[in-house]
């Protein structure tokens, strides 16, 4: 029963489960779990092989954590997405670590790494997935990355405010400073200081219950 639940989803993920042997589609199955992550809880902390994680419900931020203690999110996975990087034993090639938590009250469905690496040396097409499903997350990567060496605070601080907005569809932004700065990758008291001067400006309100968007023409303005 347990392995039709799991075909059922892989039929729709992956384009290549149709080119799998009746063996290698068991194997996957049964090296499959579905869990529900509580909000805050660390999948993935870089030292091991997770597996490859496919999104049901909820929200995940993989993100990459400084020798200081800094982090700096990369994206976010939305439910139907899956992540690679999360399989340090898939893609050896890939030597850096990222890190991996449930921004909200998850549900992931996670294929276990070694099955999955085992099947991809055999199975080109399993192997090929992997790679463009990686290749295809690191524009999201550097475009982060663009925005730390390149854009003024401001503006980067507008792009961040803006996408929490489209994301949450709402106004307010429920994150302390320190909150901002971690997914920023940027200092509690530059985000302080900036958010201060966008509130002088008219742009924000700032309180205890977060960031309210006053003036989203501004703010469009500065991210540009």
């Amino acid at each position: 029963m347990e392995t039709c639940l799991f075909e059922s989803i892989y039929i729709k993920q992956f384009p290549f489960w149709e080119q799998l042997s009746d063996s290698d589609r068991e194997t996957m199955c049964r090296s499959s779990v579905m869990v529900k992550y509580p909000k805050g809880t660390t999948i993935h902390d870089g030292s091991e092989c997770t597996g490859i994680i496919i999104v049901r419900s909820g929200c995940l931020r993989v993100y990459m954590l400084s020798d200081e203690g800094k982090e700096i999110t990369l994206y976010r996975l939305y439910p139907g997405d899956i992540c690679i990087l999360s399989a340090s034993c898939v893609l050896n090639s890939i030597t850096f670590d990222v890190f991996v938590d449930a921004e909200e009250e998850s549900e992931c469905c996670i294929v276990g790494g070694c099955a999955f690496a085992d099947i991809s040396e055999r199975v080109p097409q399993v192997k090929i997935f992997a790679l463009e499903t990686t290749v295809s997350r690191f524009s999201d990567v550097m475009w982060v990355m663009q925005q730390i060496l390149f854009m003024s605070m401001d503006r980067r601080l507008a792009i961040f405010l803006l996408d929490e907005c489209a994301k949450n569809g709402e106004d307010t932004i429920k994150l302390t400073h320190e909150q901002i700065a971690r997914y920023m990758g940027s200092a509690r008291e530059v985000v302080s200081r900036m958010l201060k001067y966008f509130a002088s400006e008219g742009i924000v309100e700032v309180s205890r219950k977060g960031v309210l968007i006053l003036d989203k023409a501004k703010l469009r303005k500065l991210s540009m």
